[in-house]
């Protein structure tokens, strides 16, 4: 059965909406979009559609961290409150270094722990999902908050940790985050249908996020994630523009090759066979590096890419449903 075979069959079998996109170094292999980018006026997405792509763009915010690195500005192992007014965060230990929120290693308290909530909604119910413009609005989530652990203890996946190095890119570029990132990042990958759009300015070609509900019926997200993303998600992509940058990240375009190496190194391990470098899932096969992959998940959004070592391949699969990705993944790697 030839590949596109595969994703179609799985694709049906799960009612895929969004886009594949397979590349090997620089040939596109595959790409095809299925399901409505808006379900109302039954506009069909596009590859060149825009999704957002949740917690999948913390690997934006390591890499504007690594270019920091890089000019001299911090260094990985500067510690946050050097930088960061320490009186903004009276409970948090003095030794937090830049290395330890890269790699989930903390201990701070966040504002969604996922292993205590189960709904990103649930956020919203007593704060207006409107109001969170900007890095600083979601300070309150969490700044009070005890330590859960000393750093450097353990991994623990943690978005406010990736909010402090947003504020961190803030303090020490004079920049906003997103600014930051569209200028250093996306415009020298000619990432042009990229960006981190507010809710009530989204531009064309760009995919609105449903809610399924068991019964049949859906809404969108509209209500259900922050006006704007930041610095531990919520950047809008396209499939092109997410090959754009594993490609200039890869071939050492983005950062030097020291940067580059640290950034992809696996610093600590997760699971069996699957770490975490800065910003980045690494997984292993016979202890060597098989996937570097990044992923996210938010109400009526989920995504996940790849770049496999071996081949030079790269897999980008957003939607705009809030799940599906990885089971095309899965599907695409076993053929492979």
């Amino acid at each position: 059965m030839k590949i596109n075979s595969v994703i179609e069959e799985k694709a049906r079998e799960i009612d895929f909406s969004g886009v594949v996109w397979i590349q090997e170094k620089n040939e596109v292999l595959y790409r095809s979009a299925l399901g409505y980018a808006n379900r109302s006026d039954r506009l069909p997405n596009k590859v060149e559609t825009r999704f957002g792509i949740a917690s999948g763009c913390k690997l934006f915010t390591a890499i504007a961290i690594g270019r920091l690195v890089q000019e001299g500005k911090l260094a990985f192992e500067t510690k946050i409150s050097e930088v960061l007014t320490s009186n903004d965060f009276p409970h948090f230990d003095k030794g937090i270094t830049v290395h330890h929120l890269l790699t989930h290693t903390s201990g701070i308290p966040d504002y969604f722990d996922e292993e205590v909530m189960e709904d990103y909604e649930d956020l919203w119910k007593n704060r207006p999902m409107y109001q969170i413009k900007q890095l600083e609005d979601f300070l309150p989530m969490f700044q009070q908050g005890k330590m859960m652990f000393l750093p450097g203890e353990r991994f623990h996946y943690n978005n406010a940790g990736f909010v402090l190095l947003g504020m961190l890119v803030e303090h020490v570029t004079g920049e906003s985050f997103t600014h930051y990132v569209e200028k250093n990042i996306f415009l020298p990958c000619e990432m042009k249908g990229s960006g981190y759009f507010s809710f009530d300015q989204l531009p064309d070609d760009t995919a609105t996020g449903y809610i399924d509900n068991e019964d049949g019926t859906w809404r969108s997200n509209i209500y259900s994630i922050p006006i704007k993303g930041g610095a531990d998600g919520g950047a809008y992509i396209s499939a092109p523009d997410m090959a754009k940058l594993w490609t200039a990240l890869m071939e050492r375009k983005l950062l030097n090759v020291e940067i580059t190496s640290q950034l992809l190194t696996p610093h600590v391990e997760v699971g069996k066979d699957e770490y975490y470098g800065y910003g980045i899932w690494i997984d292993k096969r016979n202890d060597a590096i098989y996937k570097y992959h990044v992923m996210g998940y938010d109400p009526g959004v989920s995504f996940a890419s790849g770049y496999y070592p071996d081949s030079c391949s790269i897999l980008v699969i957003p939607s705009n449903k809030a799940g599906g990705p990885h089971k095309v993944m899965a599907v695409i790697e076993e053929y492979l």
